[in-house]
């Protein structure tokens, strides 16, 4: 046994790698799948091609490389959380598209609940804002919203999963339905402290246990491929939120270790040990992962809108051909101009927790140049990383020391320095950024033995670049004070209808 299959089921894209005992990517494969945006503040995505591009990449990565599946010990999972899915458990049909975390509209649900004073409740338990991009209430709008939806349920004929499930109903034939600890700890339904779906939440949003996937560790054999993608079956016996799994691949195993992941949005975790920390700044608390029986805390920050924000500006206003051009188009000007840009096109996550902000660029000028509106977006994701930093100092006690760094964005210097001078603390970029799909290879390779323990994997962290802070503290005291400002313009949005 050669490698570990690692699937990356991302919001923009779909990712399969082989990983070998060393932990390096030696082949991968990527495919990218419609977004669907059907109303403002929706965001849907196909289910059907989610698994086609997943199982395409799958079969790629093989092919290509010409790696036999007898060589591979196991499949290790890892996906967009929160997005939810419901399909039929006889026909394997979903019942409508998958409605993407990003999307906001159950936000008049979540606010009814607020105004009925269950936000306290449900955060003890859940360790989660109530908020629309949790999959509580999106499972609860799918079941009242689509035709004979809510009957077929409550007789037993629908699975909802998050992606995780989804991916792995489809690889075992329809025979598992599943999920980890980590993406059921994001659902708003499950009780973290009990590692069990939550019955009064289940109640109070009319949803039936008929429907809930089985709730398993993060490393673990939870069943084998079918014959219709591989010749012979592989064992699937890794799965992690996105989030989570980055976590366990930058080797964050003790407590207060902090990575931050620059996706389509941004992500900072701290671990927090085996006991939960309650936020009081907005923070999310969260399982991290379950190995060995083992149970991992962390505290997150979810920033909504990261390198999404540069997809936008390349496909709805042509300002660069490629997103790797913002950093170039950036670094044409000197400095922002006085622009900044907020870009709450969902709402504002942590640590504002806003659904009805929106974006904006503020501070144009007849001097507006394009490279200035560049180098706010690359800046906006910083300045949203900062806020989230300053919120778990605060909630955990501890001094952040350094962040380690993952994902599509960090090889952006430009991002990777301001971001850096903005926190005051070194900015960790390892050698192997692909983290996300690494910590779902490291979960799968414990349980069947292909690594030994956590010590051996923390072995194959090994870092590429420190970026150390060199901005005189008095200037990002002063662009911190214009983001806030920018911020609460934001805040104080709304169009009526």
């Amino acid at each position: 046994m050669k490698y570990i299959l690692a699937l990356d089921q991302g919001t923009t894209s779909s990712r399969a790698m082989l990983i070998d005992h060393s932990g390096e990517v030696v082949a991968k494969a990527q495919k990218e799948f419609r977004q669907i945006f059907p109303m403002p503040g929706w965001v849907e995505h196909n289910p059907q091609e989610i698994w086609s591009t997943q199982a395409s990449v799958a079969s790629e990565v093989l092919a290509h490389s010409g790696t036999s599946p007898n060589e591979i010990a196991a499949i290790g999972i890892t996906n967009q959380r929160e997005t939810t899915v419901i399909w039929d458990r006889k026909t394997g049909q979903p019942i409508a598209n998958a409605i993407v975390w990003q999307d906001r509209r159950t936000t008049e649900l979540c606010q009814s609940l607020k105004d009925k004073g269950l936000e306290a409740m449900i955060r003890q338990k859940t360790g989660l804002l109530l908020d629309p991009y949790f999959s509580g209430t999106k499972v609860h709008w799918l079941l009242n919203q689509i035709p004979g939806a809510k009957e077929k349920a409550k007789r037993g004929e629908l699975a909802f999963g998050t992606i995780d499930t989804w991916l792995v109903w489809k690889l075992t034939g329809g025979k598992q339905h599943v999920t980890d600890v980590s993406n059921a700890s994001r659902t708003m339904i499950f009780n973290i402290h009990t590692k069990s779906w939550d019955e009064q939440i289940l109640k109070l949003l009319d949803i039936p246990d008929s429907i809930l996937p089985r709730v398993a560790s993060s490393s673990e054999v939870y069943g084998e491929t079918n014959s219709s993608l591989f010749s012979s079956p592989i064992p699937i016996a890794g799965i992690a939120g996105d989030q989570q799994a980055a976590l366990f691949g930058q080797a964050c195993f003790k407590p207060g270790m902090v990575k931050t992941t620059y996706g389509t949005g941004c992500f900072m975790l701290m671990n927090t040990g085996n006991k939960p920390v309650e936020s009081k700044n907005n923070l999310l608390t969260t399982i991290a992962y379950e190995v060995r029986g083992n149970l991992e805390y962390a505290l997150e920050g979810s920033v909504f809108i990261g390198g999404a924000v540069v997809q936008w500006l390349r496909d709805n206003f042509n300002l660069i051909k490629s997103s790797s051009d913002i950093q170039r188009l950036a670094a044409t000007v000197a400095d922002n101009n006085g622009v900044y840009f907020v870009p709450a096109f969902t709402g504002l996550g942590a640590p504002y927790w806003d659904p009805y902000a929106r974006g904006m660029i503020m501070g144009l000028t007849r001097g507006t140049m394009a490279g200035h509106i560049a180098r706010a977006a690359i800046e906006g994701t910083a300045f949203q990383v900062s806020d989230v930093l300053r919120a778990m100092e605060n909630d955990s006690g501890i001094h952040i020391d350094q962040v380690r760094v993952d994902g599509g964005a960090v090889q952006d210097t430009l991002l990777m320095q301001f971001q850096s001078d903005l926190l005051r603390v070194p900015v960790v970029r390892p050698k192997m950024t692909e983290l996300t799909a690494l910590g779902a290879a490291f979960l799968a390779g414990l349980a069947v033995g292909f690594w030994k323990d956590l010590s051996e994997i923390s072995s194959y962290w090994q870092m590429e670049k420190t970026f150390h802070p060199t901005m005189p503290e008095k200037e990002v005291n002063r662009l911190m004070k214009n983001w806030q400002n920018a911020v609460r313009c934001a805040q104080q949005w709304r169009v009526e209808s």
